[in-house]
């Protein structure tokens, strides 16, 4: 392909992927590149065709990217006689105007569905999902809430996304195993293992009844389902004793795996999730965790490490950088954070050696 060709290109392609994530900040096209019939014949059938996208944001975030979009348009036009801003988007946007919007209060409250596309997915070699082009993963998500009714498993954190960011780089982690995952939220590090890296099993766990709830949803979304076989979801309230219940949450099958992401956000949390880890760590001789956290403070994270030296696990840092927002392709998330991966295995499970390099935190 040309690189002129490539380079417009690639730069709709970065802009749809941020689009349908509904990113507050949007990567435009270049000036000269954003003024051309054929660029923003594309930017329409992608991502502002009725017709032909399924799954738009909300009515009120196409019509701010819209305005956006057409006001950057106007700015690169240099010559009215040989440019202009293409018909179909200034329908669009007309229509959109004339489109009654709902209460800023009621946006808040509700759901729409959020695409993440997955860039650093190694896909070669395996079958995409049917009639889907790219790897993504889509869920229903409140994106203005934080928290609500005591949880914050209401929409995807920057640990979950960075985590499966190493999953699609080391797929042999999860590739075959049966996989645990605590805090799933909304299932993001779930949904991905299962559409897309081969696991012999997932379980998706969350606290809170709402949240379990809305799991099945999620699935859905993204041709998955509930089935025994191969992905199951319960409720798992951290600090309570599993031994004797394995059976009713698990099946008595083994855990290869867990994955939690951001689930050090709550600091009070902290004994029952360590507990919890280094019970089902103990049950099952070969389990470690991989564990994505965003270093807030140094008192939530001595908190970790000192619960973890109490109950004897090895926490091992991971040396897996945030990738500069500018050469992010899908996920997209903030840079400016402090993200860390580590690996958690109970140390009366792994050798001297072992133990001895996992001292880094």
């Amino acid at each position: 392909m040309h690189d002129a060709e490539s380079s417009w290109i690639r730069q709709v392609d970065r802009l749809r992927h941020q689009y349908f994530q509904q990113e507050a900040v949007l990567d435009f096209p270049s000036p000269e590149l954003i003024r051309l019939p054929k660029v923003q014949d594309a930017i329409y059938s992608q991502l502002f065709d009725e017709h032909a996208v399924v799954l738009c944001p909300p009515k009120r975030y196409q019509t701010k990217v819209l305005k956006q979009l057409v006001v950057r348009i106007e700015a690169a036009i240099v010559d009215w006689d040989t440019h202009a801003v293409s018909d179909s988007l200034m329908t669009s946007l007309a229509e959109l105007m004339r489109t009654p919007m709902p209460l800023e209060a009621a946006v808040i409250q509700e759901k729409s569905t959020v695409r993440y596309y997955l860039s650093q997915l190694d896909h070669s070699g395996r079958d995409l999902v049917e009639t889907e082009e790219e790897p993504c993963i889509s869920l229903l998500e409140s994106r203005s809430i934080l928290s609500a009714a005591g949880t914050t498993g209401l929409r995807t954190w920057e640990a979950a996304l960075h985590l499966g960011q190493y999953l699609s780089q080391n797929p042999q982690v999860v590739a075959g195993r049966r996989v645990l995952e605590l805090g799933a939220g909304t299932g993001y590090l779930s949904m991905l293992c299962a559409k897309y890296l081969s696991p012999a099993h997932v379980t998706l766990s969350d606290g809170s009844d709402d949240v379990v709830s809305s799991f099945a949803n999620n699935l859905l979304l993204n041709r998955l389902q509930e089935d025994s076989s191969h992905i199951t979801f319960v409720k798992l309230i951290w600090g309570h004793p599993l031994i004797g219940a394995d059976a009713q949450w698990i099946k008595g099958e083994p855990v290869d795996v867990i994955l939690g992401a951001d689930v050090t956000y709550d600091r009070s949390a902290i004994p029952a999730l360590v507990a919890t880890l280094a019970e089902i760590l103990g049950m099952y001789m070969h389990a470690q965790a991989f564990v994505a956290i965003v270093r807030r403070s140094e008192d939530s994270f001595n908190a970790l490490l000192e619960r973890c030296v109490q109950h004897k696990l090895a926490l091992e840092k991971l040396q897996y950088g945030v990738l500069p927002r500018a050469k992010q392709e899908g996920p997209f998330y903030c840079d400016q954070v402090e993200l860390r991966i580590y690996r958690i295995q109970d140390k009366a499970n792994k050798s001297d050696s072992e133990v001895a390099a996992s001292g880094s935190c």
